[in-house]
């Protein structure tokens, strides 16, 4: 019998706030040690009541325009029952009875996937585990940050549309300005049944937790999938809902506890929060502010000239095209730009193992400016580009300290090229042997005593015109 996938998710989105959603304490990213962005408010003392953050609003309200969701005009505010230690309350506040936005949808080849909802709801603490002492520590430090929920209608079939989503809605917050998505401020809960083929009916569902790599969750599906026919054919386990994570070194899920039912959590309305009304000023206030899509900058950087298949890989990152736009507008050419960012700095990304280009406009836009203009070689910018990488070094003084100047005089090229060819009488003999690859053999020699500077296509010009003389 063929089965088919039926995934749903719940991606957690950290909102790019400068406060936390109910107090004026800095956001997650502003404290610098443990519990030191914490006040009574968001500590959970008695007493202490909430005051709504405006921008999460906003920013939620985006996020819903993105996705093509119906805003609430009318939008509350619940408290969400659980005991928990990073949180102190022992209630969650979040959206339940009335979400800010509901009935959206997005795209994904030639099949619409629904979006369910967004509510707004705040973060939890975060439990540290020290193995060694036996002992949790927990940091109150992420309790109260902003986030939204965007829960999605169960339409996704493989992994593979998974995947596509949720790069493209990673793509769309960035360019929205919603969140950062990057370190844990966009996590996702995937729920995964599996049912025969062509049946309407849903199948036992479990839910795997708090993932953020899109390589671990596609491999995460693909293990509950093979797990839930097994169960079903071969009937390896009973099936139950539930709750589980991913081990990222066994490369399996394991089961963490039975699912929660709405029932669980004694949803009611938070008496201390006014409902929220979103009259249609703000409405259009907040669309207007909206920047442009990943869809959009891609059309723009075609009519720069900059091919679609480059111009779809830099509209897919939002950091990528924001320096690509900031070297644009420091004079550079654009399909030089594009060529810089998209070979030698993603290469030199893969190197390091590091997925956001933060290398500084200015730097990166005068190496190009020094390779344009023939002053040093690709091969010296790339060096250049390297070590601005590395140990952000200053561009025109490392260059001066490593003499990759290419405007070396052509006496000491000619030199250069004179002396490598007495010391290898070999490499000549076999060059005029009809051995192609000695002249490249001596070639580089010339360039590595040269350390990459001068023309290469002069200096090979030159040397070959002397073996052939």
């Amino acid at each position: 019998m063929k089965y088919e996938l039926v995934i749903g998710l719940e991606t957690h989105v950290e909102l790019a706030t400068d406060s936390k959603l109910f107090c004026s304490c800095g956001g997650h990213a502003a404290a610098d040690e443990p519990n030191d962005c914490v006040c009574p408010a968001c500590a959970g003392m008695p007493g202490m009541l909430p005051v709504t953050n405006r921008h999460a609003i906003e920013l939620a309200v985006k996020a819903g325009f993105m996705l093509n969701c119906k805003i609430n005009k009318y939008t509350t505010f619940d408290k969400k029952s659980y005991y928990y230690p990073d949180l102190p309350a022992a209630y969650q506040i979040t959206q339940w009875f009335h979400p800010i936005c509901v009935e959206g949808s997005v795209q994904i080849g030639d099949r619409t996937i629904g979006i369910k909802q967004i509510h707004v709801e705040e973060d939890a603490g975060k439990l540290v585990h020290d193995d060694a002492t036996n002992t949790s520590l927990v940091d109150y430090n992420r309790t109260s940050v902003p986030l939204i929920e965007i829960v999605s209608k169960p339409d996704f079939r493989s992994s593979d549309e998974v995947i596509t989503y949720l790069k493209r809605l990673k793509a769309g917050l960035q360019f929205a300005g919603i969140s950062e998505c990057e370190e844990g401020a966009m996590r996702c809960d995937v729920n995964i049944s599996v049912r025969p083929e062509g049946s309407d009916q849903l199948g036992v569902r479990s839910e795997i937790k708090n993932m953020s790599s899109f390589a671990e969750i596609k491999d995460a599906i693909e293990f509950e999938k093979v797990r839930h026919v097994d169960a079903i054919e071969r009937h390896t386990e009973m099936l139950v809902q539930e709750t589980r994570r991913w081990d990222e070194a066994k490369r399996r899920t394991f089961p963490m506890r039975n699912k929660e039912t709405a029932a669980d959590y004694r949803y009611f309305p938070d008496p201390n929060l006014m409902p929220i009304v979103i009259d249609d000023e703000w409405l259009e206030e907040i669309r207007a502010s909206m920047p442009a899509t990943a869809e959009e900058k891609g059309r723009k950087y075609v009519d720069m000239g900059i091919a679609e298949k480059e111009a779809a890989v830099l509209a897919s990152d939002a950091k990528l095209c924001a320096v690509f736009d900031e070297v644009v507008s420091l004079g550079r050419e654009p399909k030089s730009v594009a060529s810089w960012i998209l070979t030698e700095c993603m290469s030199r990304m893969h190197y390091l193992g590091i997925e956001t280009l933060s290398i500084a406009p200015a730097k990166l836009a005068r190496i190009i400016e020094l390779v344009d203009t023939s002053e040093i070689t690709r091969n010296a910018g790339k060096k250049v580009l390297a070590a601005v990488f590395e140990s952000d070094v200053d561009v025109d003084k490392y260059c001066e300290e490593q003499g990759l100047n290419a405007k070396v005089d052509s006496a000491v090229i000619e030199a250069t090229v004179d002396r490598i060819i007495s010391e290898n009488p070999q490499a000549v003999a076999d060059y005029k042997d009809g051995k192609v690859k000695a002249m490249q053999a001596l070639f580089g020699l010339i360039m590595r005593e040269l350390k990459g500077v001068g023309d290469p296509a002069v200096i090979r010009s030159l040397l070959e015109s002397k073996l052939n003389a």
